[in-house]
């Protein structure tokens, strides 16, 4: 039996082999939600950043064990699919990578850091609307379980505050929480979503204290980790009481929404949030370098 989506996959990495796991493992064989992975192409990598021979190695023999191809170009891998997981571990060759799956008009996920630069952030954007394909990007933590109730007004009730926490080792490459803060970040945003207009970023090289006042006069607070314990979770504050996150649970949650995506075509995430995410970091940055100063998020 045909699968309903066929799904191509560019790039190696922990999640490409992880998401394939869970896609094509699902009993049946006709993949999880009726789609499955089913081409790949790996782009040579930047070695700052590339993931060890061995790795790749074991990446390459489990997605080919699900029964993944391996092609040599992207050229080559769109017109056997009809959708596209942009999963390559480096977020500088996102704009490049994603280009001929634009113009090919084939619908797109991809993962974090959707780009290296805010400016890179913004060109995928607006290439994705130039050529009218539904394209988004999230951190699995956004589709934590307890995240998603926050988010529903579940719990607590209504989200007066939140605190969360996460590793953020600085790339050089990219803008400093665009690497692995995004995960703590995007936490943040999920439970108290859009709105944030201040930031401020107290900076050590043990790790980052940012800062959010929203317009509503709501305050987020993202710790970023880079010395002892590192892990992922946080607290929520509300009207009807206070609460925690609680750890990661799997990729399972944004896996389903990316293939609900695939075949609805609707971006479970608006490129609005993730444009006003992408500038809470990028001030963050800015407010790093002016000491720990208070900066307006832009979009522009």
């Amino acid at each position: 039996m045909k699968p309903a989506i066929r799904i191509g996959v560019i790039g190696l990495s922990v999640h490409s082999d992880d998401y394939t796991n869970i896609i094509n493992g699902t009993p049946g064989g006709n993949g999880r939600q009726g789609c499955l992975v089913t081409v790949l192409y790996h782009p040579p990598g930047n070695p700052d950043v590339e993931f060890k021979e061995e790795q790749l190695a074991r990446f390459s023999a489990s997605v080919t064990k699900n029964g993944v191809r391996l092609v040599n170009s992207i050229a080559e891998m769109l017109p056997e699919v009809d959708a596209v997981m942009l999963l390559t571990n480096d977020g500088r060759p996102h704009l490049k990578e994603i280009m001929p799956v634009l113009k090919a008009g084939k619908p797109v996920y991809v993962d974090k850091p959707m780009a290296e630069s805010f400016a890179n952030v913004k060109a995928i954007f607006r290439q994705a609307e130039k050529y009218k394909v539904p394209i988004f990007t999230s951190s699995p933590l956004r589709y934590v379980r307890r995240a998603q109730q926050f988010a529903a007004g579940e719990t607590v009730g209504k989200v007066t505050g939140a605190e969360t926490y996460g590793p953020a080792p600085i790339q050089k490459s990219h803008t400093d929480l665009f690497w692995d803060g995004i995960h703590g970040v995007e936490l943040l945003y999920t439970v108290m979503g859009t709105g944030c207009e201040y930031v401020s970023r107290t900076f050590s090289p043990a790790g980052d204290l940012v800062t959010g006042i929203w317009k509503d006069g709501r305050t987020g607070v993202f710790r970023g980790l880079r010395s002892g314990r590192i892990g992922f979770g946080g607290t929520v504050f509300g009207t009807e009481g206070i609460a925690e996150i609680g750890g990661f649970d799997g990729y399972q949650g944004l896996v389903d929404v990316i293939l609900t995506f695939f075949k609805t075509g609707q971006p479970p995430v608006s490129a609005a949030e993730t444009l006003e995410i992408y500038a809470f970091m990028a001030a963050a940055d800015v407010s790093k370098k002016k000491e720990g100063s208070l900066v307006k998020i832009s979009i522009a």
